[in-house]
């Protein structure tokens, strides 16, 4: 580990497109994952909370300056503090089952990390949401599922409204696919792995591996592989199943 870290947004200012997309898509899902994680605290949940509420305001700013290749000096600042906060959330929190397959997906298909967080973000967050989960996570903090109420504190916190939580978390998917469609992520696995015989034939393997990934014992909902797997033909197809 290090004993220092620089964070220098000078170095930043001319990342290319793909980058600034891909690591930005990145430290929301680090700020998401460390929110709802088992191992979150007062202290980490401040930090993932206005990491994204920094993510949501400038990374399309970033994004854009690296499309017209003017750097964004301000955004460029907020999205490097944005993203070691979401760092130094998920570093004392830990991940989740989102981080476990955009894993494995990279692995198999040289997906950008970040662009494979991207892809099961919304799986994700609809799978941990359910209040009766078929298995909690190891090692519960809490006497029943909460995470639905955790997300939509998360909905709240960026401005989102909705009559209940199940509608703010609705709120809170629909303003992440605006996130990833400003910053040109596609929407679908098979848009970035169009050989859908490859992908079915690997998936049984990368279900397996996801579910055994070091990240997985952080998930609020402690996932079965048959629901690793189901999550990963939602994200490929874009036809959402219940899991």
């Amino acid at each position: 580990m290090p004993d220092m870290a620089i964070v220098d947004a000078d170095m930043m200012m001319n990342a290319p497109r793909g980058l600034t997309s891909a690591s930005g898509i990145d430290a929301v899902s680090h700020a998401l994952e460390a929110y709802a994680s088992i191992m979150a605290t007062d202290y980490t949940d401040g930090l993932a909370k206005q990491a994204l509420q920094v993510l949501f305001e400038y990374l399309p700013r970033a994004y854009r300056s690296a499309a017209t290749g003017v750097p964004d000096k301000e955004a460029r600042e907020k999205m490097a503090n944005a993203a070691t906060m979401a760092g130094m959330a998920f570093a004392n929190a830990f991940l989740g089952v989102m981080h476990s397959m955009a894993h494995k997906l990279g692995a198999y298909y040289h997906i950008p990390h970040g662009v494979a967080n991207a892809l099961m973000m919304d799986e994700v967050l609809l799978f941990n949401a359910k209040e009766a989960p078929t298995k909690m996570g190891t090692f519960p903090q809490y006497d029943h599922p909460h995470t639905l109420r955790r997300y939509a504190e998360i909905a709240e916190t960026l401005g989102i409204d909705g009559k209940d939580d199940n509608e703010k978390l609705q709120g809170l998917i629909k303003k992440i696919d605006e996130l990833k469609e400003a910053i040109e992520i596609k929407p679908t696995i098979r848009d970035y792995v169009p050989d859908e015989a490859e992908f079915l034939r690997t998936l049984d393997e990368m279900s397996e591996m996801a579910f055994d990934d070091q990240c997985t014992g952080a998930n609020p909902r402690y996932p079965l592989i048959s629901e690793i797997k189901q999550m990963y033909l939602n994200a490929y197809y874009g036809e959402h199943k219940d899991v």
